[in-house]
């Protein structure tokens, strides 16, 4: 079968969001490929956590199609979605830990929820997912007590598991010091190349879009619309957009692209 041939792991097609009268992002549209790390680009304020919470069900699109091998998960059936959806793994930004459950406790509540597996046995999976993620110790410790790598590889951790075949990441690297930020863009492919989950980032961190992603939209916060497509070091490298660059070489910020004549509302 010719590469052409081969349909992406999702399709993203004319999405529109918005967040209450506010238009955010209009007729976004991409392809994942299966096995890739794709990111969703743009400054602070483009819309690109709204795009993934769209992505993920966590958000109803005003407009367009979020498409999973031949099935469109908002117009699917309630049981459909579920379904969709446990193939999911999603790490929230910060690592959105519960902080009255410890870093075991907390990679064990996907589990509990969603599976009939023993105590025992969820407790090993638990034990699994942590070593995964090079936290062997310090299953039995607090959030409060973790570092903020920590905490991310913690988020992680339960983020697989379920073992999705789709793992997105919402900011991963923020906050992290650069040599914490390095290892988890190192853990991040390892994940990938190891288990051959398809990886879905939103990000600003150049370092990590430049290291391990494969391919990528760029959100523009003015247009209110993806403006450039492909990998980040391509799109540095030879995008001719001002916005795409000024992003990808932290030249000084240029103003944004006044909206199109007849929008009420601007970006938030």
């Amino acid at each position: 079968m010719s590469a052409a041939a081969i349909k992406p792991k999702i399709r993203v097609r004319d999405l529109t969001v918005s967040y209450a009268a506010t238009l955010i992002q209009r007729g976004v549209s991409f392809d994942v490929k299966e096995g890739s790390i794709f990111a969703v680009m743009g400054a602070s304020g483009s819309g690109k956590s709204m795009i993934l919470r769209a992505m993920t069900g966590l958000l109803r699109p005003t407009a367009g199609s979020v498409c999973y091998g031949d099935l469109d998960y908002w117009t699917s059936s309630d049981t459909q979605r579920e379904q969709i959806g446990r193939d999911f793994g999603v790490l929230f930004q910060g690592g959105a830990l519960w902080s009255s459950m410890s870093a075991a406790e907390n990679v064990a509540l996907p589990l509990q929820m969603f599976t009939k597996l023993a105590v025992p046995s969820i407790d090993a999976l638990v034990q699994v997912k942590l070593s995964l993620v090079g936290l062997q110790s310090g299953r039995d410790d607090m959030p409060s007590h973790l570092s903020g790598g920590m905490r991310q590889r913690v988020g992680l951790a339960r983020a697989l598991a379920l073992d999705p075949q789709i793992l997105f990441l919402d900011e991963p690297s923020a906050g992290l010091d650069p040599t914490s930020a390095r290892r988890f863009d190192d853990l991040i492919r390892d994940i990938r190349d190891g288990f051959g989950a398809t990886i879905v980032m939103v990000s600003h961190e150049l370092p990590s879009l430049f290291d391990i992603c494969d391919d990528g939209v760029f959100l523009d916060a003015g247009k209110r619309t993806a403006i450039a497509h492909g990998a980040p070091r391509e799109l540095r490298d030879h995008s001719s957009d001002p916005a795409v660059l000024a992003f990808m070489t932290r030249a000084i910020p240029i103003a944004p692209t006044p909206a199109p004549p007849g929008d009420a509302h601007g970006p938030r």
